[in-house]
């Protein structure tokens, strides 16, 4: 099958979505598919794209600038991006999370629209404008609690065909380039990796980091600005800041920590606060953690309850309760057992449920679109 991705964000860049959307354009490529990403051009050097980012295939990505950062601006770059559609293959399938350019390109092809929040930064009637054009063959969302808001949110439109696909990882290889972590030889490491946004619980971190000084901390992520507000106030010896790394680099990290931590706060936000995700995540980190095989302590939220299951996959501890973490991290850290127990079953469950290439099948799954390029369909 023939499918375009448009995506409205810039690649390469140091955003999580970027990640999202070449692990699936990747996982269509495994799957026989002939992917082109349609992208906005990279705020991030790389000399190698794929490379930068890790993935296997190296599909062609189309970089079309956005004028200004405004609606009319994306309306725009829209345009534009419908336009090179119409004069390029028409694909079969149109597939994106961009509602400017799908809404722009919805008479060309039929369209998926993936969603990972209720956007509150579109023009009024964007988004029901979307949902209700006829070539919509399905609504991805990332988690239930989304699938179940956003049929609270758009009551009055027409049964939505809604697909819920929690994010996912790729299982591990074998990580060519060796990691050196600093610290002390032989004192528990304990990782984060991931933004230091508002939200993610990085205060948290540090007071762990306080109560427990004979174990080494390690965030590894953030933008260099976020990165120094944290930093630059910490005392601590036995906290280390790594800052931003190539998604490519960070299978090489996850094997190094004795536990992973994912303290997510009731309140999620995104760069810039510009969005609040709390609600609705499906954190693509955690998925790493669990395929890596890494105990891990994760936050006791509603949502992350659609995958997580306390003392089956992780521990589960209430984000503004200190004392509960510290008490689970010092469990873990002195219980082998139950550190492997948890990880083999969290890698487990990756393996099974959440793969890229799974996820890549189950969003295409039954859409019945023709396929007259030749390659095979979804297996």
């Amino acid at each position: 099958m023939r499918i375009a991705y448009l995506h409205g964000g810039s690649i390469p860049s140091l955003w999580a979505n970027n990640v999202h959307v070449m692990r699936m354009c990747d996982a269509f490529a495994a799957a026989g598919h002939d992917i082109t990403l349609y992208a906005a051009p990279g705020t991030h050097p790389a000399d190698d794209l794929y490379a930068y980012y890790g993935v296997r295939h190296r599909f062609p990505v189309r970089a079309v600038p956005i004028p200004d950062f405004t609606p009319a601006g994306y309306l725009q770059r829209a345009q534009q991006v419908s336009r090179l559609l119409s004069h390029e293959r028409t694909p079969d399938l149109i597939y994106g999370r961009d509602p400017y350019s799908l809404g722009a390109a919805a008479d060309i092809a039929p369209f998926v629209y993936e969603v990972h929040q209720i956007r509150r930064d579109l023009p009024p009637g964007t988004e029901q404008r979307l949902l209700a054009e006829p070539r919509l063959v399905r609504l991805v969302v990332i988690t239930h609690a989304l699938a179940r808001d956003l049929r609270t949110a758009y009551e009055g439109a027409d049964p939505l065909p809604i697909l819920v696909a929690p994010d996912c990882a790729d299982l591990p290889q074998p990580h060519p380039v060796p990691v050196e972590l600093p610290g002390r030889p032989g004192a528990p490491r304990v990782g984060y990796v991931g933004h230091l946004y508002d939200g993610r619980g990085i205060g948290l971190i540090l007071e762990l980091a306080d109560r427990l000084p004979d174990v080494d901390f390690h965030l590894v992520g953030g933008t260099p600005e976020d990165r120094d507000r944290w930093e630059r106030p910490c005392r601590l010896p036995n906290v280390h800041f790594h800052g931003h790394r190539p998604p490519s680099e960070l299978p090489g990290y996850y094997p190094l920590f004795d536990v992973l931590l994912a303290p997510y706060e009731e309140k999620v936000y995104v760069w810039g606060r510009l969005g609040e995700t709390g609600r609705w995540a499906s954190p693509m980190k955690l998925f790493e953690y669990m395929a890596h095989g890494r105990a891990v302590i994760a936050s006791d939220l509603p949502v992350l309850h659609e995958v997580l299951t306390d003392r089956v996959n992780c521990l589960m501890r209430p984000p503004a309760d200190p004392d509960a973490w510290t008490q689970a991290l010092t469990e873990l850290l002195s219980d082998d057992s139950l550190r492997h127990k948890l990880g083999d079953e969290a890698r487990r469950q990756v393996t099974e449920q959440y793969t890229w290439r799974r996820r890549a099948d189950d969003v295409l799954a039954g859409l019945a679109l023709p396929n007259p390029t030749g390659n095979p369909g979804p297996t």
